[in-house]
């Protein structure tokens, strides 16, 4: 892990890999954007699991869905890189209700 959760600075966690390592949904959900269009973000994919979760997957090498896909927990969904980025990095969040709130809450150890 890169970076942590952080309310101020970090909305998500960053999390470190080589260019192209596979980045996986975390849970079942549809495509809401998959693109390049959010300043900072780089190559991005937001997943709507519920009508309380999202989560987003940002800096990829190459997105491997299109928005309004379904997609399976541990499906492939991108390839990790350095878009709008320093680094080759996974920048990972989840939002509840549209507010971040700490990744490491939520998923498996």
């Amino acid at each position: 892990m890169l970076a942590g959760f952080d309310e101020a600075r970090n909305k998500g966690l960053d999390i470190g890999g080589k260019a192209g390592d596979p980045v996986l949904a975390s849970a079942d959900g549809r495509v809401v954007y998959a693109g390049a269009g959010l300043r900072g973000y780089g190559n991005l994919i937001i997943l709507k699991h519920n009508n309380t979760y999202l989560t987003a997957y940002a800096h990829n090498q190459a997105l491997l869905v299109k928005e309004d896909q379904a997609v399976r927990k541990g499906q492939k969904i991108a390839e990790m890189g350095n878009s709008d980025a320093d680094r080759v990095k996974l920048h990972f969040e989840i939002r509840r209700q549209g507010k971040p709130v700490d990744p490491t809450k939520y998923l498996p150890r």
